[in-house]
């Protein structure tokens, strides 16, 4: 990894202001931007002592347990609460007459119930919630409480809910005439993707409390702590300020926490019981409880001329948005948007639709619409290069984009200086990466190696008979903020005071920590802006502003940018004042540059604020009479713009490629008629620490001059790139199509005459 650039700011070793501004380039500040201070909550979640939500407790407080729907589709006639209130320890049982405000909510559109109507639309949906002593009690009454239904047959095929009208978007792309092309070749492939869950390893849970006002206090895991106010307090009858909301420790989300799930349900009982109440999903609920990624079936077309060049591309994408809306809408609009990839392409016609069906809900995940249209692209990439007797690299070459380039909703690549020049060209961030990738030797098959590094490692079940190697490419282009023309912004406030004569710089955002380092980066950019050692973070609450949401991987950009700017405000109001006459505090918004809506017929626009660029390289050994894969080596180059801190930077690239990994070879949410079949880690599999390679990364800053540092969002590319990768290689190590994630073992084995 390159030293990263950074400030020349030196600290003050009195209390006083600072005399020049940071940015420069040089060493460091110890614990400020470009260095690796050790995280906050670093010791606390290594020695067992950090307090998740699941970890909360009240005195006298409740458990509150969700009824929920066995069926994907069915009418409630009647719900009977008698026998479960009867039980000794049963404080409330509450359905959807009880809901004392509004009924639905949602992220984008407010279809969903708080609890079910008239009509349950998918399996694990809430009917009903109790309140009791226990959780085990609270369950037991959950069962007790007597649902009369009318089951219904499910609408579960989302190509059939498309062709009969019913989705949450429809999202077209055109761009020139792709049917007056003469090509020298043409690639038509469809694609499936299945549905994978975030799993994050903490479950949805938190705990609500009465307040003396008749509010309610809600300590929960989320990610978006604003955005649960807004939709929860209108559901409640209540006015916002008599809801208080402060994010508790959170084990985990990549988009799981966006929608709600206990925070409505275990206010409601709160409120009706007047007492403390707890909320804890088991995992089997947490997988019905929450969004996943969606689905996804697509039918490409891809042509180039004898030169390599890309022609035309023609797109079908069809999401499974599942029952109710979520942030569906946005996630097709994404889709349709990077359905081409980072590619220059002058002829182009695409249609995205986000279905309903009577499947579970999906939502927002790590790439949030760029994971499924990148494994499609890149997987025609390499057929229309293997058409075409290029590199597949050289292929990817010859089309890439460059600074001034357009994307094909007509949006210009301008993130990058534009006084730089490739051979003459325009420069070009991802011809640039692509050849730092083939730099990068491919690791050599060892001699003699131990059976842990073999397809099925301990499992002893292969020692290098039937084991072929294979290696393949992917790359993933990812927008990052929210886009088409929302108003995305952060608040911060920063107050700087002396304690105890030492300078004290106290940080208070509602920015939520998932455990990507967010608290460790709001103190390092204190720390260069200001120039002091000692930083405080105050709880992420309601009592802030919005930071918005801790996804699309947008905090360092969005709140560093507020902090950054607050800490400005501050260091100004400091040359004037002293500290031992008081504190000096102010509080920033910062907002990105606007963006646009992709227009509704033809798509063009410029939606997203910035783009982000990431090459994988994979490398794998493939047991064909088993069908048992092991990656061997991830090699990953990726435009970070500014390294802001090293050692989450990396832990960011790993475990973005750890859940493409996971979604390349494993992870699979498996429905039969709208039912899900694996709710569960015995049957749901991510991957361990025996699953991942070491990798090998090469991290390039090509500084983005409209944000804060220059930095360029790296959460989410990694997952984009490395699951086209990974089956890139299969392909290569098999010769087989594979146009199926995951891949499993009997797509392999069906070829080569056995079965597993």
């Amino acid at each position: 990894m390159p030293e990263p650039a950074a400030n020349t700011f030196a600290p003050p070793q009195t209390p006083t202001p600072p005399t020049r501004a940071a940015g420069g380039v040089g060493t460091p500040r110890p614990g400020g931007v470009g260095s690796s201070p050790t995280r906050p909550d670093a010791e606390a979640k290594v020695n067992g002592a950090f307090d998740y939500a699941s970890d909360l407790e009240f005195p006298g407080m409740l458990w509150g347990h969700t009824l929920r729907s066995p069926h994907p589709r069915a009418r409630i006639r009647a719900i009977d609460p008698a026998a479960a209130l009867a039980m000794p320890g049963v404080a409330a049982v509450l359905t959807a007459a009880d809901v004392p405000g509004k009924r639905h909510y949602g992220l984008i559109e407010a279809d969903q119930p708080v609890l079910a109507l008239d009509e349950v639309n998918y399996q694990g949906e809430p009917v009903a919630i109790i309140a009791a002593d226990t959780l085990d009690l609270a369950r037991l009454a959950a069962a007790a409480v007597a649902v009369d239904y009318e089951v219904l047959e499910p609408r579960c095929d989302p190509e059939a809910a498309v062709e009969a009208g019913d989705y949450f978007r429809y999202q077209p792309v055109r761009l020139g005439d792709p049917d007056a092309q003469q090509p020298a070749a043409v690639v038509t492939r469809e694609y499936v993707v299945g549905m994978q869950d975030q799993a994050p390893l903490g479950p949805e849970s938190g705990i609500a409390v009465p307040a003396l006002d008749g509010g309610v206090e809600l300590y929960v895991a989320t990610q978006w702590v604003h955005a649960d106010l807004e939709q929860l307090a209108p559901c409640l009858g209540l006015e916002p300020d008599r809801v208080h909301m402060a994010i508790a420790g959170i084990g985990g989300a990549f988009g799981a926490r966006e929608d709600l799930s206990v925070q409505v349900h275990m206010a409601m009982l709160a409120l009706a019981t007047g007492r403390a109440v707890k909320m804890m999903y088991d995992r089997a609920e947490s997988f019905v409880g929450h969004v996943h990624r969606h689905p996804a079936r697509m039918r490409y077309e891809h042509a180039a001329d004898a030169d390599g060049r890309l022609l035309y591309v023609k797109a079908r994408i069809v999401l499974d948005g599942g029952a109710y809306a979520s942030t569906t809408e946005a996630v097709v609009g994404n889709a349709a948007s990077l359905a081409v990839g980072p590619y220059e392409v002058e002829h182009v016609t695409v249609d995205a639709w986000g279905a309903r069906t009577n499947n579970p809900p999906c939502g927002a995940m790590r790439g949030f619409g760029g994971v499924q249209t990148c494994f499609a692209y890149e997987s025609q990439m390499d057929a229309l290069a293997e058409a075409l007797g290029l590199d597949p690299l050289e292929f990817r070459r010859r089309n890439a984009v460059a600074q001034g380039s357009k994307l094909i909703t007509g949006q210009v690549v301008d993130a990058y200086d534009p006084g730089r020049a490739d051979r003459g060209r325009p420069f070009s961030p991802l011809a640039d990466m692509l050849g730092r990738v083939k730099d990068i030797p491919v690791p050599a098959v060892p001699v003699g190696r131990d059976i842990v590094d073999l397809p099925g490692g301990t499992g002893n079940t292969t020692h290098g008979e039937g084991v072929r190697r294979g290696v393949g490419y992917g790359v993933g282009l990812k927008n990052v903020c929210y886009s088409e023309g929302f108003d995305d912004y952060s608040t911060a406030s920063v107050r700087l005071e002396l304690v105890d004569g030492a300078t004290v710089a106290y940080l208070h955002t509602a920015a939520a920590e998932v455990g990507q380092g967010h608290w460790s980066l709001q103190a390092q950019i204190a720390r260069t802006e200001l120039g002091v050692d000692r930083v405080e973070l105050l709880p992420n609450d309601t009592k802030a502003g919005s930071a918005g949401s801790s996804s699309a991987s947008r905090q360092s950009y969005m709140t560093g940018g507020a902090v950054k700017a607050a800490c400005e405000a501050v260091r100004e109001l400091w040359r004037d004042r002293d500290l031992a006459d008081g504190p000096i505090e102010a509080t920033r918004v910062f907002r990105h540059r606007a963006t646009k809506p992709m227009d509704p017929v033809t798509g063009q626009g410029e939606s997203h604020v910035q783009l982000a660029l990431c090459v994988h390289r994979a490398t794998v050994d493939v047991d064909v009479e088993l069908g048992l894969v092991k990656v061997v080596d991830l090699t990953c180059v990726q435009d970070v713009g500014k390294i802001m801190n090293p050692v989450a930077l990396e832990g960011q690239i790993h475990g973005g490629s750890a859940q493409g990994l996971g979604l390349a070879v494993m992870e699979e949410m498996i429905t039969r008629d709208g039912r899900v079949m694996n709710a569960s880690f015995t049957d749901y599999l991510i991957p361990t620490i025996l699953d991942m390679p070491r990798m090998r990364l090469r991290i390039v800053e090509n500084a983005d001059p409209e944000a804060p540092y220059g930095l360029r969002g790296a959460g989410e590319p990694p997952t984009l790139s490395s699951t086209p990768a990974i089956v890139a290689a299969i392909r290569d190590a098999t010769g087989l199509p594979l146009n199926q994630i995951p891949v499993r073992p009997e797509h392999l084995t069906a070829h080569f005459g056995r079965q597993p």
